[in-house]
């Protein structure tokens, strides 16, 4: 069987990242979504083992002590994390999975995982990053001023991943995670395993 491939997409707070993926999602519905564990409260709508896994910190903490997770990291004051045998699972099995995670997470599956795909979304201004996190109406104006702090730090990493997205035209910018997944599945390696006895027969004499 084919194995799997793991994608990675990461961004600031603000640019538009969970709504590209779950329209994604939508399109290329043989892509698995991983939820994660955080211990940030649930946002309006957001429902336990859809959107994430709402945990309390102290079980958290557990959880990294007890390695379950193939990458964690604070952001914003919260923990988040990724697990690794839901992964690893999904991988082996042939399915492909998506991590929506931030900048230090995706730097941990780089070293644990060289082959997964990285992804970051980039807003296509401040002016506009600040406009969208205010109209979503959903953090207080301290954790607003904070996620907007923090946004430096994350895009200085934007060069450390395979691909580069700015999310100014929504439906450019989806077609351009679309087109990353469509090439990545064409790569030679995986299309040669898929394809082996149409190849074999092919140059059969």
């Amino acid at each position: 069987m084919t194995p799997g491939t793991l994608f990675v997409v990461a961004a600031p707070s603000g640019a538009g990242k969970s709504t590209l993926v779950n329209a994604l999602l939508e399109r290329e519905p043989q892509i698995s979504l991983s939820i994660s564990h955080t211990t940030r409260p649930p946002r309006p709508g957001e429902q336990y083992g859809r959107h994430y896994f709402f945990v309390e910190r102290p079980d958290f903490e557990n959880e990294i002590a007890e390695g379950i997770f193939l990458e964690h990291a604070e952001v914003h004051g919260n923990l988040y994390g990724t697990s690794r045998t839901v992964v690893e699972e999904k991988l082996v099995a042939g399915a492909d999975v998506l991590l929506e995670i931030d900048w230090q997470g995706a730097r941990q599956v780089r070293q644990g995982k060289p082959d997964c795909v990285s992804v970051f979304i980039l807003p296509p201004s401040r002016t506009e990053l600040e406009r969208r996190l205010r109209g979503r109406n959903s953090d207080a104006p301290d954790v607003i001023e904070r996620r907007l702090f923090n946004s430096r730090e994350e895009i200085a990493h934007a060069h450390e991943f395979d691909y580069i997205i700015v999310n100014d035209r929504f439906e450019d910018a989806l077609a351009d995670l679309q087109a990353i997944v469509r090439a990545v599945r064409l790569r030679a390696p995986l299309e040669a395993l898929r394809h082996h006895e149409l190849i074999q027969e092919l140059i059969a004499p």
